[in-house]
């Protein structure tokens, strides 16, 4: 464009550079070529000017769609442009209807696509994505757009495992238990070691009574015996004849 400008200029100048006499001895002259270079001059304006119109980046489409419902918010939005966008400058920030921001870590630029992860609890109703990315030609676009969520959802939000307490124990179920559990069976005593002194003392006893009984039916058949037992000596005999 300045090139354009300055073009313009000295044209003008050298134009405006003969005496009025020149000028309009030669203005019937002039006039068709004035116009002529006027024309070219612009339409060079306009081709050297559209290349930077042309070179901001147009948002094609989104997911979820602007004004769009969708049945949950997904984990990851994406905003697809007419060509890639400059990571520099580039942010997208996802708020609920109540403010709370919920998009997480910087935004992923692939070819034409730009994503945004989300986090946390996510509630059903209205939700605002507020984008600014960078053009290739270094121009920040920046602009919003609002979709629903029938329903909540959530992610990268730990479960809690439920904890179960021990249940209280009745005094009938420790009854039940401590009459069930088997009952020491009764340890056999040992013999008391006065036992071998009585067995030796009743085979005393026994050798003794055997002892009576034999001397007395000893004594039985002595006196049984006839008088002329040639064992006994004859009445008024010496003894030895």
């Amino acid at each position: 464009m300045a090139v354009v400008t300055a073009a313009l200029a000295a044209l003008a100048h050298a134009l405006a550079g003969g005496s009025a006499t020149t000028l309009r001895a030669v203005h019937r002259r002039r006039r068709p070529i004035v116009g002529l270079v006027a024309s070219a001059l612009a339409l060079a304006a306009v081709v050297l000017g559209a290349p930077a119109a042309q070179a901001h980046n147009v948002l094609q489409s989104t997911d979820p769609a602007a004004g769009s419902t969708v049945p949950f918010v997904p984990e990851v939005l994406s905003l697809t442009f007419n060509e890639p966008v400059l990571a520099v400058g580039t942010t997208i920030i996802v708020r609920t209807s109540d403010e709370t921001v919920v998009s997480s870590g910087p935004p992923v630029l692939v070819d034409n696509t730009v994503s945004q992860a989300v986090t946390g609890e996510l509630p059903a109703g209205e939700y605002t994505v507020l984008y600014r990315v960078t053009s290739a030609d270094g121009h920040p676009i920046e602009d919003q757009f609002r979709f629903t969520a029938a329903e909540a959802t959530s992610y990268g939000v730990a479960t809690p495992e439920p904890t179960t307490s021990p249940s209280p124990t009745s005094s009938a179920e420790v009854v039940a238990t401590e009459s069930a559990a088997p009952s020491p069976s009764p340890t056999p005593t040992e013999a008391p070691a006065a036992e071998g002194s009585v067995s030796g003392a009743v085979l005393v006893g026994i050798a003794v009574a055997l002892l009576v009984v034999g001397g007395v039916v000893a004594w039985l058949l002595l006196r049984r015996r006839p008088p002329g037992s040639p064992t006994e000596p004859p009445e008024g005999s010496p003894p030895g004849s």
